[in-house]
């Protein structure tokens, strides 16, 4: 779960600021950093997401670009599917 909350974190904040790179002075050197930390991310989300929960609804959730993980992070708290597949 601590994974999950790290990630989707970096992942929406990442978002954000490419799309304020984008909208602003368009740098391509924030692009050339930024956009390789959000593909990881958002998929550090997906796996974390299906590692953390047998669940349905917060495995679907993961899969939005963007606040996916903080959706799928209120969609296990709801479910109270918080037990791992497996232990680490």
């Amino acid at each position: 779960m601590r994974l999950l909350r790290i990630a989707a974190r970096v992942e929406l904040v990442s978002l954000i600021l490419l799309l304020a790179n984008l909208a602003t002075v368009h740098l391509p050197a924030v692009a050339t950093l930024l956009g390789p930390v959000h593909g990881c991310a958002y998929l550090l989300v997906i796996g974390s997401a299906f590692a953390a929960t047998r669940g349905r609804k917060p495995r679907l959730l993961a899969v939005v670009p963007g606040v996916g993980g903080l959706l799928a992070l209120r969609g296990v708290a709801a479910a109270g599917a918080t037990e791992p597949l497996h232990e680490l």
